[in-house]
């Protein structure tokens, strides 16, 4: 039995694991960092648009805020953010994106004097103060109401992953790459490590640490139509599920991002659409202002996605072979900004639908439609990163539900909490691992390892039985047919039990090739069941939600329903033969509210059930504001009589704006 110790393990390479690796790592503790793939290739280098941060800097910025930020998240979860997490995320984002730029991330800069941009299909002129050249600029995403999202041009994932995983290189933290963490180690409710599988020579081996953090990223590959990559099939989540003990949260909260290119699902960019590029349909016309007269093409993800296919329902769509799709203009910027800004989406367009985006008209316009995206659920955690129900347990990023986003998340939020997350919970999760003690006996620790041995030598054993690929394929297709953008209650229950049968059908796969090493086929088996699981968690919870909150949207319960569903789903795998998750839910409490829930802007008015207590709180919100503001009270003491809100170290300190200093 192969048993390697530390004191920190991190389970996922991406940006949210690297940055809380830099984390335990800096403060003295042994960390190891295991990884899918290697950690330059995790899947944080496909972001484009950007990483939000209020920093105020560019002309369209001013006037920005953590207070503007934290409305603008909270609106955009439609209230099922955890508004205490979302306070931790905008006052500390500010400082992560000035940090990525101290470890070399070239984050693009203001230049003064005037500019052109391009604004609701008409050009602008924008000009940029002297005092503002060189700092770092940003651009327009939806559900905003200032310029917030930072960029490098449309690699901006690119360049944080390689910023970050140079930091962690250099405080030598140790990363093993082509490892995955088949089950978690626990004795006595504690987490202490991970049996994991070298992808390299199919050996097992034990991980044993003080605690152990999950980033490995979401669950995307539970559907056909994904911008996810490959290694995105939930195995952080389904490790901590398949321990009975730990939570998962929010998982039927999926959202689809709007501008996919068809066919091959590869994500154009929300900054796109931020710089200025409009979706136009089959005859060529610009349909969202008809919908969200507002905010139009840069309305919240979730709304442009459901207007979308809205649209497409209606007979507007592009007819193709690949079914019918809308396009997305962004020839209206011009080539120069296209070949600066929008390079990436340049060469994706190019490469795979011989389309230049720069060219004049229609002949530069991109097949788009909305696509799976993003995991808003994940290990259910508190504001420090630790599971609820599994001490020792602590995630962050995408594999998390900690709860920032709520029931959507805003484009540029995602980035940014990668990063800001690995700051705070790691730093939360250095001071566990610096106060626990690693007490578990050697043969718990071998138990689980024999346990995960068996389990493969019995699919290796079996002589008859299904190929596990139809099996993965037909969830993939259940998922986008009936629990995609919009859902209804005869899909969901048709999705739930043939998603149980074909659980209990994968269960039963049998492989072809019988090699330990080396074996894809092998890999998908013991896989396969596990990402069936984290389905029915989906759809389950979608089934019994009888309401439309953000991304989860039922054509039979349209309303938002804040009397009876203002709560937060729980979902645990107590029972190994189970074929259903057992569903608790969480309640928010209106009463500790900062912002109570109202409308959020979008659509008719009256699409809400409200809750008695939501005009209670928001009369006592706002009669502390008058007496504080009465009292010449800054913002801050205001905000912190409202709703008080914890952060590890120097983290909660004030962040310095051009023109207003600390104010």
């Amino acid at each position: 039995m192969k048993i390697i110790y530390c004191d920190a393990l991190v389970i996922g390479g991406g940006l949210a694991g690297l940055r809380a690796a830099v984390a335990t790592q800096t403060s003295g503790l042994n960390t190891i960092v295991l990884s899918l793939v290697p950690v330059k290739r995790s899947h944080s280098a496909a972001a484009q648009g950007g990483m939000q941060a209020s920093l105020g800097n560019a002309k369209m910025s001013q006037g920005d805020s953590e207070d503007v930020h934290f409305i603008d998240t909270v609106k955009g979860s439609d209230w099922g953010c955890d508004q205490d997490v979302a306070r931790m995320f905008v006052n500390t984002a500010p400082k992560a994106i000035r940090e990525l730029a101290s470890w070399g991330v070239p984050w693009t800069r203001v230049r003064k004097g005037v500019h052109e941009a391009v604004i609701n299909t008409e050009k602008t002129t924008i000009v940029e103060d002297d005092e503002a050249h060189g700092l770092i600029t940003s651009r327009d995403f939806g559900g905003t109401k200032k310029w917030r999202t930072c960029y490098t041009a449309d690699a901006t994932g690119h360049t944080m992953l390689f910023g970050v995983a140079n930091e962690a290189m250099k405080h030598k933290v140790d990363i093993r790459d082509r490892k995955e963490a088949l089950s978690l180690i626990h004795e006595n409710s504690v987490c202490y490590g991970a049996i994991v599988r070298d992808l390299i020579t199919g050996e097992l081996e034990a991980y044993v640490a003080k605690g152990t953090l999950i980033s490995t990223g979401g669950y995307g590959r539970l559907y056909q139509t994904t911008t996810n990559a490959v290694i995105c099939e939930g195995t952080g989540q389904a490790a901590a599920l398949e321990t009975g003990i730990a939570t998962l949260g929010n998982m039927e909260a999926v959202q689809f991002h709007p501008t996919p290119i068809v066919p091959s699902g590869i994500l154009l960019t929300e900054g796109c659409r931020g710089d200025g590029g409009v979706l136009r349909d089959v005859d060529g016309y610009r349909f969202m202002p008809d919908y969200e007269p507002e905010k139009k093409d840069l309305a919240s993800r979730d709304v442009v996605s459901r207007r979308m296919m809205e649209h497409i329902r209606k007979g507007k769509g592009v007819p193709s072979e690949f079914g019918d799709h809308l396009w997305l203009d962004i020839s209206i910027l011009g080539r120069e900004h296209i070949e600066k800004n929008l390079r990436d989406v340049q060469e994706i367009a190019e490469q795979f639908n011989g389309i230049d985006p720069a060219d004049e008209g229609a002949a530069g316009w991109l097949p788009v439609r909305p696509a799976q995206h993003y995991s808003m659920g994940g290990i259910r955690t508190n504001a420090t990163g630790e599971s609820q129900t599994l001490s020792g347990l602590f995630s962050c990023g995408e594999a998390a539900c900690w709860d920032m986003h709520g029931f959507n998340r805003l484009g540029g939020n995602s980035v940014s909490e990668t990063v800001v997350a690995g700051m705070i919970v790691g730093s939360y999760f250095a001071d566990y691992c610096d106060t626990h003690d690693t007490v578990i006996s050697t043969k718990t620790v071998h138990k689980e390892l024999k346990k995960q041995d068996s389990y493969l030598d019995e699919i290796l054993s079996r002589a008859d039985g299904e190929d596990i690929f139809p099996i993965k394929k037909r969830m993939q297709e259940i998922m986008d047919e009936d629990v995609g953008i919009f859902r209804n209650g005869d899909g969901l229950k048709n999705a739930v039990d043939e998603l149980q049968e074909l659980l209990t059908r994968s269960k039963k796969a049998v492989v072809k090739s019988k090699a330990r090493a080396g074996n894809p086929e092998l890999e998908e088996a013991y896989r396969v069941p596990r990402m069936l699981k984290l389905a029915l968690c989906v759809a389950y919870g979608g089934l019994l939600r009888t309401e439309s909150r953000g991304a989860h949207y039922r054509e039979d319960y349209l309303k938002r329903d804040d009397k009876n569903w203002l709560n937060r789903t729980l979902t645990t795998w107590a029972d190994e033969d189970a074929t259903l998750p057992e569903v608790n839910y969480e309640e928010l409490d209106i009463m500790k509210m900062e912002i109570p829930p109202a409308f959020r802007g979008y659509g008719a008015k009256g699409m809400t059930v409200e809750h008695e207590l939501s005009e209670k709180r928001q009369e006592e919100v706002d009669a502390l504001k008058e007496k504080f503001e009465a009292e010449g009270k800054d913002r801050f003491e205001i905000q912190d009589a409202l709703m008080e809100y914890g952060l590890p170290k120097n983290y909660k300190d004030t962040n310095e704006r051009l023109g207003v200093g600390r104010e």
